[in-house]
């Protein structure tokens, strides 16, 4: 079975390695990735990468929405409709499947082999981590939200791991959209249950790309790393968004993903193969190398920021901030829970 993995990436060298290597354990044999302008040296490893079933292209955008654009390059690509299933993820999206061998065919043999299965998502936090480190960062970080919620909803959204024969219509960052004039998908949640009728149909604007959380991780789960340590996190802001022009890492975006009231450390299973993958990665000719070059130019980013006055100011601010994301402790009184364990 061959599954090919589809990101794009900027200036994301340091992590580069934990992504392709987590992905190669739970069953991806193939990697497709775009990358956007990288000064941290990331295209030359993803170059080196070639042998682990990585390929490289510039991202052929034109426009502003870089990932739409390389997504649609993507889906003629011999290595995409070659293989059986798709995944399209970003480098901080880490599935975690908990039937089986943890991979993705035990996963989709779980479901019952539909042609689409949608995973949640789990915003892990920041958690008072500062500092970058230069190791898994599926090991540095355990705590996140209440996982059926996220800031005033039970909604939350999905990326998509999808079967060939899917009626595509094209390919979306969060999930694939369907020929109107073809039969209606099979297509399960991360608990093998069939998705609701309204995402199925992509009927609902506000719903196009999530659905309710509750029950929807009994096989899988995806933990969303977004920030990272606050070094990574201005590092990103400087950087801005690799998938679309305009949109800005803030204040807001962190409070929503910094909640941190529960722990979940059930993808630190996986950590011992992980170490030993990315060993074995770095064998590979320069790539040891290049990872390296690529954590020292973060790290030097980091240094440059943080001598900068307003950015020292920005990440206090950042660490003083509510944990609780805007309108979650309503919600949580709306539907009468109890206070959220931390």
């Amino acid at each position: 079975m061959r599954i090919c993995a589809v990101t794009c990436v900027k200036n994301e060298g340091p992590f580069v390695l934990e992504w392709v290597a987590y992905h190669r354990l739970i069953g991806v044999t193939d990697f497709l990735i775009y990358s956007n302008d990288c000064d941290d040296g990331t295209d030359a490893l993803l170059d080196a990468l070639a042998p682990a079933g990585v390929v490289h292209l510039p991202n052929p955008a034109e426009g502003r929405n870089y990932q739409m654009e390389a997504l649609k390059d993507a889906a003629r690509q011999d290595l995409v409709t070659g293989a059986d299933w798709v995944w399209v993820a970003d480098v901080d999206e880490f599935p975690n499947i908990h039937v089986g061998d943890h991979s993705f065919a035990a996963l989709i043999e779980a479901c019952g082999n539909p042609q689409a299965i949608s995973l949640s998502f789990h915003f892990f936090a920041n958690d008072g981590v500062e500092t970058f480190e230069d190791r898994p960062v599926i090991g540095q970080f355990s705590r996140a939200h209440n996982p059926d919620l996220w800031c005033d909803q039970s909604a939350i959204e999905v990326k998509t791991l999808v079967r060939r024969d899917f009626p595509l219509q094209y390919f979306g960052a969060h999930r694939p959209f369907a020929r109107k004039s073809r039969a209606p998908a099979s297509w399960t949640d991360g608990a093998g249950r069939a998705v609701p009728g309204p995402f199925l149909s992509a009927a609902k604007p506000r719903r196009i790309r999530k659905f309710p959380a509750a029950g929807a991780r009994r096989f899988a789960t995806l933990n969303h790393y977004a920030l990272r340590s606050v070094d990574s996190y201005l590092v990103k802001t400087e950087r801005g968004d690799v998938n679309r022009e305009g949109r800005v890492f803030d204040e807001s975006y962190w409070q929503e993903r910094n909640d941190p009231a529960w722990e979940d450390r059930s993808i630190q299973r996986m950590l011992p193969a992980l170490e030993e993958e990315i060993a074995a990665l770095r064998a590979l000719p320069e790539v040891a190398r290049l990872h390296d070059l690529s954590v020292q130019a973060h790290r030097a980013k980091v240094g440059m920021l943080r001598a900068r006055p307003e950015i020292a100011a920005r990440a206090a601010h950042l660490a003083a901030l509510p944990a609780l994301p805007p309108g979650e402790a309503e919600l949580i009184a709306e539907l009468g829970l109890a206070e959220t364990p931390r």
